[in-house]
């Protein structure tokens, strides 16, 4: 059923509603679980963050499909290539974990926010072309490295010997804040 030019916009969507939306949710859902956990170490990009990264992500996989659908439906288009939304969310995503790391007086603090970052974006995009599976794995293996592996990186950090030089220029750690200059008199 076609309804009229000035209502083109209410056409109904090539993906139910209802599957759209789950796909929106569920995606928010599983950034939250990876933004909480960031949260929860206080990180510059926590709950909001993750959530609405890997909420833009799914919806720009939606609108892709949507696009993509419609534009093979109608014959007397140029055919699209799905697959540079996933390009363009890398891009988006990178540009904001690329902001969460912070690089100065020969520190750097926030690549594993950032790499979190970048994950959610690509698990809003396995949500917004309906690949949960891949999705919910992704969350649950970023998980065990967020929280899980922490106590074993401190266990192996403890052991491991580095020579005095390496150990006043770097943390043992990631997280960790690099020492202080001694200042120059």
């Amino acid at each position: 059923m076609s309804v009229p030019g000035w209502l083109a916009w209410l056409q109904p969507y090539v993906v139910p509603d209802g599957i759209i939306a789950l796909r929106m949710v569920l995606a928010m859902l599983l950034g939250a679980a990876i933004g909480l956990e960031r949260e929860l170490r206080d990180r510059s990009a926590g709950l909001k963050t993750h959530m609405l990264t890997a909420l833009a992500a799914a919806t720009f996989a939606v609108l892709t499909l949507e696009l993509y659908n419609e534009v093979r439906a109608d014959s007397d288009r140029p055919s699209a290539d799905p697959t540079r939304v996933v390009e363009a969310v890398t891009a988006g995503v990178a540009f904001l974990a690329a902001g969460a790391i912070i690089s100065g007086r020969g520190q750097v603090h926030g690549l594993t926010t950032g790499a979190g970052i970048w994950l959610a974006g690509s698990i809003g995009v396995a949500c917004g072309i309906g690949r949960y599976a891949i999705a919910i794995f992704a969350t649950c293996l970023a998980l065990v490295i967020l929280s899980v592996i922490r106590p074993l990186e401190r266990r192996l950090v403890k052991h491991r010997e580095t020579p005095a030089s390496a150990s006043a220029t770097a943390p043992a750690r990631e997280d960790e804040p690099w020492p202080e200059r001694p200042s120059n008199p």
